[in-house]
């Protein structure tokens, strides 16, 4: 797709109140995308789409918890309504935990798993046939370096991470030949309220790796180079592309350290 081509495409964005998703609702709308804001909180998102708009955007608000099969079908039929087929889906929505595993309590992991896995793989398979339909989209998942290098305190974020890992890469073989595209973004950790509300919910604990976050700009940036040139697999920041070496060659190492280092975040 080429910038030219990008201009007026239609992207919806889960997650789009905070964060990677917010920054990305930024980008895509500053290239001209019009883009579909979705995520629970309808204030964060009504603020963000006047933002949008004042700088001569297009944004639309669907409030919805995507934790709720319902609530999913609901976002998919609006958009589809009279016609419209997203050319973008960023599935962003996700949520995290650190700790240890035997300390979390069930109703977050299963919050997990109903917004970071079953979300994304719902909202894909609702839009998909109208992309096959027009032979054209792009479905984008944000996935985690976690997903290929998974330590300790992480256990179900990491899990969740690694699934669309392989889901993308499946769907994305599935596709060769068509006009579709599937990308995951393995990113590391990215500035947001992210790791205050990991380390806020029930058990949970500061996570390490938010020193070395960078923004989520930085991310939005590189979603938008991956709009306009489609790959499988990116890393943000790129150097991350060496990660999964790590498990690789020092997986042995890390399996001891792991634990010091779970504790010394108490």
């Amino acid at each position: 797709m080429t910038a030219t081509q990008f201009t007026n495409q239609l992207a919806i964005i889960t997650g789009a109140s905070s964060g990677i998703g917010a920054a990305t609702a930024r980008e895509l709308a500053r290239h001209g995308s019009r883009v579909v804001l979705i995520a629970r909180r309808k204030e964060r998102l009504q603020e963000l789409s006047a933002e949008i708009q004042a700088a001569g955007g297009n944004a639309q608000v669907i409030a919805a918890d995507l934790s709720q099969a319902a609530e999913r079908k609901a976002v998919v039929s609006q958009v589809l309504t009279g016609g419209s087929t997203p050319d973008i889906l960023v599935n962003n929505a996700g949520l995290g935990w650190y700790g240890y595993y035997a300390d979390m309590p069930w109703e977050t992991a299963l919050e997990m798993l109903q917004v970071n896995v079953e979300a994304v793989v719902h909202l894909t398979r609702l839009f998909i046939p109208a992309m096959h339909q027009r032979d054209r989209g792009h479905i984008i998942n944000i996935g985690s370096i976690s997903g290929s290098l998974p330590n300790q305190g992480i256990a179900m974020y990491g899990a969740s991470k690694a699934f669309l890992d392989a889901f993308t890469t499946s769907l994305y073989r599935e596709l060769v030949g068509t006009n579709i595209h599937v990308s995951v973004v393995r990113a590391g950790p990215v500035k947001s309220e992210f790791y205050h509300r990991a380390r806020t919910r029930p058990g949970g604990l500061p996570v390490p790796a938010e020193r070395f976050a960078v923004s989520a700009e930085h991310v939005a940036r590189s979603i938008h180079k991956l709009v306009v040139r489609p790959r499988k697999v990116i890393y943000v920041p790129a150097v991350l592309s060496l990660a999964p070496w790590l498990e690789i060659l020092f997986g042995k190492i890390i399996d001891r350290l792991g634990p010091l280092l779970l504790q010394r975040a108490k």
